[in-house]
């Protein structure tokens, strides 16, 4: 039912009258009387950001439409949460996205961007729980004990300032197997490989104790050397799609993919999911935070577009009535938030609260 655009060049443009849009609009009746497609698609709520979000958004909206048909089908494109976030805060009015979905938080020097732009009331609520998968193909695929540690020293461009030159996962640890390390993983527009850094690479960087003290004596270098993915081969960016890793992975025995959890939830006849530190990615493990490469994924919205973007306070709503423990998006492979967080997203959308610069991290 609805496009997905991965091209991040076009991220935040309200292309007129593109075919597919038109061609759903047209099928599905949601033109008003008398008004062109063209014009209806016009109007459309405009959704980009994050792959992962991706699929709950694109169900999100089609139960909105089935339950809301006199208004305009939402666009979605899948631009990655950072090119998403760029071209959510370039500015007000029609050319610019009404919604930005993200797997991870916006970041304060962004929120700055975004006030810079004009764009000063934005509502943020989080939707569920995902986990940054490590996986291999189902029936033949590598098998191996992954640690954050083993991780970092295999993907870190500079491991613990030096130069990378592992190839096999043997040369990071002699009790791996002798197999080259072949990784697809996400480009550096993803939130995806942003959680990659944060979660896994960083954390097991700092444990080194001269990296730790780097980190407030020289933060770029620290940066360089504990949060940045090595280029070469080992590591190939298959850009904003899940799914391509999910199939590149499945028809490759050696090599090892890094993805959201509900992808490989999704994906489950061709991949198989490799154990962090000891402890698979399941829903209780990412829920109660023992799977330590967990994250939330979030939704951000204009507020003044709410008065402007006709369904948007819908559309909206429709989120609150999805994310449950029994709901359309569980089924999908969304990890859902426990019950108070739940209430405080909701609150967030029936209250149209707004963000703070103090409530986000500094960069």
């Amino acid at each position: 039912m609805f496009e997905m655009n991965v091209n991040p060049r076009t991220a935040g443009r309200r292309l007129r009258a593109p075919a597919a849009i038109v061609a759903v609009a047209a099928l599905l009746g949601v033109a008003a009387c008398g008004e062109s497609p063209e014009a209806a698609a016009a109007k459309a709520i405009t959704v980009v950001g994050s792959s992962t979000v991706y699929p709950f958004a694109k169900k999100v909206a089609e139960d909105f439409v089935a339950a809301n048909p006199d208004i305009g089908v939402p666009r979605i494109e899948s631009t990655g949460s950072a090119d998403g976030i760029a071209a959510f805060c370039a500015g007000m009015g029609t050319s610019t996205p009404d919604i930005v979905n993200s797997s991870r938080r916006m970041t304060r020097a962004e929120f700055d961007r975004c006030t810079s732009s004009g764009v000063d009331q934005i509502i943020e609520f989080e939707i569920g729980l995902d986990g940054i998968v490590f996986a291999s193909a189902a029936n033949r695929g590598i098998d191996i004990k992954l640690t954050r540690s083993n991780v970092y020293r295999a993907l870190a461009e500079m491991p613990y300032g030096k130069p990378q030159t592992a190839q096999t996962w043997a040369d990071v640890d002699p009790s791996l197997p002798t197999l080259p390390i072949t990784v697809y993983g996400p480009p550096a527009s993803s939130g995806t490989r942003d959680a990659l850094l944060n979660l896994v690479l960083q954390p097991a960087c700092r444990e080194n104790g001269a990296m730790a003290a780097l980190e407030q004596s020289d933060p770029e270098q620290f940066k360089r050397n504990c949060h940045a993915l090595r280029s070469d081969r080992a590591f190939s960016n298959q850009g904003e799609q899940d799914d391509l890793v999910a199939r590149r992975v499945g028809g490759n025995p050696e090599a090892i993919g890094v993805l959201g959890f509900s992808y490989l939830a999704s994906n489950s006849t061709i991949l198989k999911p490799l154990p962090l530190d000891g402890v698979l990615p399941t829903r209780e493990t990412i829920t109660d935070g023992s799977y330590k490469a967990t994250r939330p994924l979030y939704v951000y919205v204009k507020k003044a577009n709410l008065a402007n973007t006709p369904g948007l306070a819908q559309l909206l709503d429709q989120w609150s009535r999805s994310w449950g423990d029994n709901g359309p998006l569980a089924k999908l492979g969304l990890v859902t938030l426990p019950a108070d967080r739940q209430a405080k997203s909701a609150a967030a959308i029936k209250n149209a609260t707004t963000l703070t610069a103090d409530q986000l991290v500094a960069e």
